[in-house]
């Protein structure tokens, strides 16, 4: 018999903090659904990472133009950007609407639809199917057609949770930038295999600042 699919269940908007910082933490254990033709794709969120107000290397900054205007949405929906011209990063605004802000998705524990993903990247090690911002998009299918999706819809690409309880978050700084990179704004699954970067960070003093998160 094929298998069953997870039990996960959408998030809704009124679920989502109205915060960048907090949406940011809150994020770190729920799931990232991909459901098309041929199966779902599914895993749970690692890592995650806060682009707040007033951050000079958020892509809100400047204020709203035309290539940003999906986090200027109301909090869950899509920003996608291709960075560098290589890699498409897959963001989710975070705060009230017409306000900028929001939170980059940086890595999933991949768990629903392998075989989907593995075909996306070919030879890799699952470890390395979705560890990082650039690859999780790739694994996924995720394109600049995603930009300014609903993910509070339960429909296509979504955000969902499974379990309700309380689940430690790590923090420490973030990584990949030439500027502000001392800020604590990277949030993390302790003990995970699939969170991206050195290993040595995570067991930086801001590690040890972990918070619990709820539904």
């Amino acid at each position: 018999m094929p298998n069953q699919p997870l039990p996960i269940l959408p998030l809704l908007r009124d679920d989502l903090p109205v915060d960048t910082v907090e949406l940011a933490r809150f994020m770190v254990g729920k799931y990232l659904v991909h459901d098309l033709p041929e199966g779902r794709m599914s895993g749970r969120i690692v890592e995650t990472e806060a682009y707040p107000l007033g951050d000079s290397t958020s892509h809100a900054f400047a204020g709203r133009r035309p290539h940003n205007g999906s986090m200027f949405l109301a909090p869950g929906h899509a920003h996608v950007r291709l960075t560098y011209g290589l890699s498409y990063m897959l963001n989710m605004s975070a705060e009230a609407e017409e306000v900028g802000a929001g939170i980059l998705f940086r890595a999933i524990e991949p768990l629903e639809g392998l075989p989907l993903m593995e075909a996306r990247r070919p030879g890799v090690p699952l470890r390395d199917l979705a560890r990082g911002p650039g690859r999780l998009t790739m694994a996924l299918g995720i394109g600049q057609s995603f930009d300014g999706r609903d993910l509070c819809t339960g429909r296509n690409l979504w955000i969902g949770v499974i379990e309700t309880g309380a689940r430690p978050v790590g923090v420490t700084t973030r990584i990949g930038l030439s500027r502000e990179m001392h800020q604590p704004l990277r949030f993390f699954e302790p003990g995970s295999g699939f969170v991206s970067g050195p290993r040595k960070l995570l067991l930086t003093p801001f590690s040890a600042h972990s918070s619990d998160t709820k539904l």
